[in-house]
């Protein structure tokens, strides 16, 4: 597809930067199959003069100079003056010597992709980048220099957050995210593909808003036959996904997925401490870099407890393939790949497990899209501090446990207690639903001690009946619809 979905914030970056009389520098990051470079190529395709070379991962700084030297003489046709640079430095003066011949009237746009390829160990590029543009690129006002990783955490850490020679050179950085729900359903119309919002969720809860992976999506199939399409054949393109996801992106990757692991068992997530203490991994800074470069990538989030240190933040899994992949295909890959249960995906959608999973994984989706669940709650220009909440009983005691699945902790001195419940149909409450959401608020009054008004808030996909139950005890409700 040509058309770019969505996006809206990013293509106006994108237009300010274009259009701006003077030399522009913007960084771009985001994980594996989000877009990045569909974005670049589609929004720049028709305009000015655009020159992109692309870093080949573990490839030798010669055969990276070979590939820059090959797109460089098929734009600008100067085979003939210019032989294979020997280094950086050299290609760099090249690509000066060309744009300073070309009239100021025309944009130029360079586009350095995966960046983290490109500047291996020792390879000496992003000296000879931050030569390039502080001392010759900054000075032309028709250049627009973009850079694009998708290791997130060496994107802020070698440029973005760089104490070198690159601090403060940045125009713009655009951290491009996976689609919402809305951008999916945009997305899946522009290919004429027409599904119920419930069923756009469900794919959403198996490969999140990945654009990539929502391109294997079949028109004239449902949300179920598209998911075992797409994970529970030995041909699925997510079947073998996850490892290639997390070795493109990370050094320490095997160390990444123990922690991603770990997250994916614990709903209400892991301290780091209890991250520590169960992985066996050494205490020092190198862990929470990890946690850190996971959290940077979008795989996990990090929430404060209510009432709780800073210190004691909790990491959740908040990516919708991981969570999905190892809950559901890294048990059963091998009979999978060898083709010995046709339905799997259809048979297991009434299992307890499913449910347990399918309830996790749409307070995620819930989480992503707070900023939809404020605007209903007419609360969108109010401060407020998100995260899950829980009170275990100590052992032997009449005490009774309580779990908040989504806590809205809000500036105003109130608090919305979410209960996030996914149903297939009209939810109809009952005497031992109302008086269970009565316990929990009660239990979290009590062990908080906190003064601000309480708001029990249900959050399902079709609505909640109005009946006494509701009346009893409800203040809110959202449905599907709200999160579009």
């Amino acid at each position: 597809m040509d058309k770019i979905v969505g996006r809206q914030r990013e293509k106006q970056i994108l237009e300010k930067l274009y259009k701006s009389e003077k030399a522009e520098f913007l960084a771009i990051y985001g994980r594996r199959r989000i877009g990045k470079t569909f974005l670049i190529n589609q929004f720049f395709k028709d305009s000015g003069i655009y020159f992109e070379i692309t870093g080949s991962k573990g490839a030798h700084t010669k055969e990276q100079l070979v590939n820059f030297h090959r797109e460089f003489i098929a734009l600008f046709k100067s085979e003939g003056e210019y032989l294979v640079p020997k280094n950086w430095s050299e290609a760099f003066y090249h690509l000066t010597q060309v744009l300073k011949s070309i009239s100021s009237s025309q944009k130029i746009i360079l586009f350095f992709d995966e960046l983290p390829w490109l500047a291996s160990p020792k390879s000496g590029f992003l000296q000879a980048l931050d030569y390039f543009w502080n001392r010759h690129a900054s000075r032309l006002s028709n250049i627009l220099l973009i850079i694009c990783g998708s290791a997130a955490s060496w994107m802020i850490k070698k440029v973005i957050n760089d104490r070198g020679g690159l601090h403060g050179r940045l125009s713009a950085e655009i951290r491009l995210q996976p689609f919402s729900l809305s951008e999916v359903e945009e997305y899946f119309h522009s290919r004429q593909i027409y599904l119920t919002r419930k069923q756009i969720v469900e794919l959403y809860m198996a490969t999140g808003g990945v654009p990539k992976y929502l391109n294997y999506v079949e028109r004239g199939k449902s949300s179920a036959q598209n998911i075992n399409t797409l994970c529970f054949t030995p041909q699925s393109p997510l079947l073998k996904e996850f490892h290639n996801l997390y070795d493109s992106l990370f050094d320490d990757a095997y160390k990444l997925v123990r922690i991603v692991r770990e997250l994916a068992n614990k709903r209400a997530g892991m301290t780091q401490k209890e991250l520590v203490a169960v992985l066996d991994f050494p205490k020092g800074g190198r862990f929470s870099d990890l946690l850190i470069e996971l959290e940077e990538s979008g795989f996990i989030m990090s929430t404060q407890s209510y009432g709780k240190q800073v210190k004691e933040r909790k990491y959740r899994l908040i990516d919708e393939y991981s969570l999905f992949y190892l809950t559901w295909i890294d048990g059963v890959k091998q009979s999978i790949l060898q083709g010995t249960d046709q339905d799997y995906w259809s048979k297991i959608q009434t299992s307890s497990t499913w449910h347990t999973w399918a309830g996790y994984a749409f307070e995620n989706i819930c989480l992503k899209h707070i900023s939809k669940i404020k605007e209903y709650l007419e609360i969108g220009g109010v401060h407020t501090k998100e995260s899950h909440w829980q009170f275990f009983p100590p052992k032997k005691t009449v005490e009774q446990g309580a779990e908040i699945d989504l806590l809205v902790d809000r500036a105003d001195q109130c608090i919305n207690l979410c209960e996030i419940k996914f149903y297939n149909t009209l939810y109809a409450m009952t005497r031992e639903d109302a008086e269970d959401l009565e316990r929990k608020k009660m239990v979290f009054l009590m062990k908080t001690q906190t003064r601000k008004a309480l708001f029990m808030t249900l959050i399902t996909p079709y609505g909640v009946k109005e009946n006494e139950y509701y009346f009893s005890c409800v203040d809110n409700q959202l449905i599907l619809d709200h999160l579009f």
